[in-house]
């Protein structure tokens, strides 16, 4: 402390000065501003208030991984062991659902290298119909006519180039000039198979693999697929081109890759049992210490309800107990070692129960997410040991191989080389299915739509409020003829929803719950919230969690587009919910404070962009909700999974599965008879990145409200493109 001692009066007065400068700008920060919106910013307890979302989704998800390890804990026979193993298996296949029917893999060698030690066969394959799988094969030169070799899949991680990475070909060479044929390809949006390819540069247009990844996935969830099923699948079809070969030994299969490849052999070999010994690198460790570290990763690396269905990682090597198995794994990776070696312990119980203790194994190696020479010889001596070709175990130099050397289709991209389907253009085709089969549900009404809102109760994962806590208020602001006052009010979980309420002078004895994509403080300069105000209607402006003050918090994640991180989403899809459905039961937790303390005789929801879809959600589960008004709103899922290009800050709203049993055009209509008013602008055509509505959206809610014969509480206005609502038509809601 000497270091800072100073006797003189000036700098008596300059601490004095330094003070009074502390004080003002902590009182700027804790929302002592006439403008400023904060509520609960300033109160200690909530000072992590913006990862709250995360850490009600986490919450849910520990909850469940308790009770799966109490129910793999308590078994301890082998004949217990078998029973978990069957549960997994039909289990995974519930959730990934029905794989493509196997069709002709019209497989053509386009073209063969020779190189020392090893011959390259470029290989082009259809694992589904159009759907172009670029890969090569690589055949030992001194594997003998008539003779039969090992083989091993290479999955590539998350690099551009595919498999053409050094790193992974440094260990594709390796293996090949130990005599295993090795067969690698490219997951689909890297290397050769890139969907979203800017001509100009060559590169994607959406920033990489695991964007690549996780936007056609996103609309895969949507319509209950994933991006999962489409690379899983490719591995299987992977496995089918090996047995057609005549150099492999059907007997004799492995798999392996690294980081995002480890990823894949794992999932693949978990269904597929053709494979024989798997060695997946780099990811194994389990979902609590995934979600405690880096969180959920890229859309193919999860599947809906994973966890809620009580499945983890190790469950994707007990699935294939007492096939051989070994974890590849370094001490910093940010896959967490500490959940790979708890994942080694879990699994090791069921090789031991089944007296094969030797075929399953952990190697790891003191280094961060990277290939390691220790790790490279130790998949090398399992796969020799384990695909009977005993050998030189040791990690050696290999060749150079250049870009022209791996190219495997023409223009060095399938899309420009050849027509063929991507994710997006397959799914879009099963999404026009399951839109027919809508359309027949539709003509049905009477059934239909009370079928509907049970589903998407189910599919939102939306639970009923159990009552709830009065509010904390925590200040008032004067403004000219209206007041705000500031509250927050327990949520779903152990968090805070924090609202402002705007109080007119004289009420109408009816309250706005207004949401939007940028939380209260949006209606601080609504021009729609003056209106509402100056014909005496309150409104309550929430941070809805995950918004305003509750979010977007510390995770991003691999998956972030635009500062909407999907990789949240994944949170909820995991745990079987959606931040809609939660975010729906907070509405109505809102709703019923409003009712059951006076506040109210009516209340008006009112919604903007794709917080309608939240609010639809919450106004179709409940009659508290008297009347609701749609500015600019997202009122389709089906729009945001038909388009190749949509906006992804979209896709929080939106509800996994919710295209097999309904869109939000159903909620609208089951909203009848109640007032609804929708403000938008048609949808344009071609390929688009804006909220837009459509007339055959439109039509499902006008017939609705005609066959109610309640046309006269339906109220649909049409912007021009590039037009703003100007002012709403607060006379007919009196």
């Amino acid at each position: 402390m000497e270091n800072f001692k100073c006797l003189s009066g000036s700098c008596q007065a300059f601490r004095k000065l330094y003070c009074l400068i502390i004080m003002f700008v902590i009182l700027i920060n804790q929302g002592y501003s006439q403008d400023d919106s904060n509520v609960i910013q300033g109160w200690l307890e909530y000072t992590d208030a913006p990862n709250s979302l995360y850490k009600h989704l986490t919450g849910q998800a520990y909850d469940y991984l308790d009770l799966r390890a109490e129910t793999v804990e308590s078994i301890e026979t082998l004949a217990g062991w078998e029973k978990r193993q069957a549960y997994i298996k039909a289990t995974l296949k519930d959730i990934i659902g029905p794989f493509p029917e196997k069709t002709p893999l019209n497989a053509k060698i386009v073209r063969t290298l020779n190189k020392d030690g090893f011959r390259i066969e470029h290989v082009i394959f259809e694992s589904q119909p159009g759907f172009y799988v670029t890969s090569s094969l690589f055949i030992p030169s001194s594997l003998k006519k008539r003779t039969r070799a090992p083989a091993i899949i290479y999955c590539s991680g998350h690099s551009a180039e595919g498999y053409r990475s050094e790193v992974y070909l440094h260990v594709i060479q390796n293996l090949a000039r130990k005599g295993f044929i090795v067969f690698a390809f490219d997951p689909v949006g890297q290397g050769e198979r890139l969907e979203y390819l800017n001509p100009e540069t060559g590169s994607s247009m959406l920033g990489g693999p695991t964007k690549e990844h996780s936007y056609p996935g996103a609309q895969a969830f949507i319509t209950g697929s994933s991006q999962a099923m489409f690379m899983i699948w490719d591995g299987i079809r992977a496995v089918d081109y090996l047995l057609s070969r005549k150099e492999v030994d059907p007997s004799r299969i492995g798999i392996t890759g690294r980081s995002g490849g480890g990823t894949q052999s794992a999932y693949i070999a978990a269904f597929d049992d053709r494979i024989k010994a798997a060695a997946p690198e780099n990811y194994i460790t389990n979902f609590r210490r995934l979600l405690q570290s880096i969180g959920p990763q890229d859309a193919e690396q999860n599947m809906v309800s994973f966890i809620e269905r009580g499945l983890d990682h190790p469950d994707l090597l007990i699935v294939r107990a007492p096939k051989p198995a070994m974890m590849i794994t370094t001490t910093n990776d940010f896959f967490s070692i500490q959940g790979a070696r708890e994942t080694e312990k879990e699994v090791s119980e069921i090789y031991r129960l089944y007296g094969m203790e030797m075929n399953f194994s952990r190697v790891e190696d003191h280094a961060s997410h990277e290939s390691t020479r220790k790790n490279r010889e130790s998949l090398y001596a399992f796969f020799q040991k384990h695909l009977d070709n005993p050998g030189n175990q040791y990690d050696e130099e290999t060749l150079t191989l250049t870009e022209e050397d791996m190219r495997v289709s023409v223009t060095g991209q399938i899309s420009t080389s050849s027509e063929g389907e991507t994710v997006h253009g397959i799914n879009r085709i099963y999404a026009e299915k399951l839109g027919d089969e809508l359309v027949r549900k539709r003509k049905n009404p009477d059934v239909s739509l009370p079928e509907m809102l049970v589903a998407a109760k189910r599919l939102s994962g939306f639970r009923e409020p159990a009552g709830f806590e009065l509010p904390v208020m925590t200040g008032s602001l004067p403004r000219g003829n209206y007041v705000i006052e500031k509250y927050f009010l327990k949520g779903e979980g152990d968090y805070q929803i924090p609202y402002l309420l705007f109080k007119p002078e004289k009420s109408s004895g009816k309250t706005v719950i207004y949401l939007n994509r940028g939380g209260k403080s949006s209606a601080l300069s609504d021009k729609n919230v003056d209106i509402f105000l100056a014909n005496g209607i309150s409104v309550v402006a929430p941070d809805l969690v995950g918004i305003g003050e509750t979010g977007p918090g510390a995770i991003h994640g691999d998956a972030d587009f635009e500062g909407s991180s999907h990789n949240l989403w994944y949170a909820s899809l995991l745990i079987g919910r959606s931040i809609t459905g939660i975010r729906a039961s907070d509405v109505l937790r809102l709703a019923r404070l409003i009712k059951e303390t006076g506040q109210a005789d009516e209340i008006i929801g009112f919604a903007v962009g794709d917080m309608a879809a939240v609010m639809l959600h919450a106004a179709c589960f409940s009659q508290d909700i008297g009347s609701m008004m749609l500015v600019d709103p997202l009122l389709s899922y089906r729009q945001i999974v038909m388009n190749r290009l949509y906006d992804p800050r979209l896709v929080q709203c939106t509800v996994a599965g919710a295209l097999e049993e309904y869109d939000l055009p159903d909620l609208a209509a089951a909203f009848a008879p109640r007032r609804l008013f929708i403000a938008g602008t048609y949808e344009s055509p071609g390929e688009r990145t804006t909220i837009t509505v459509s007339e055959a959206d439109l039509v499902i809610v006008r017939e609705a409200y005609s066959r109610l014969r309640a046309e006269d509480n339906l109220n649909i206005f049409i912007i021009p493109p590039g037009k703003d609502l100007q002012g709403l038509p607060v006379e007919w809601l009196e």
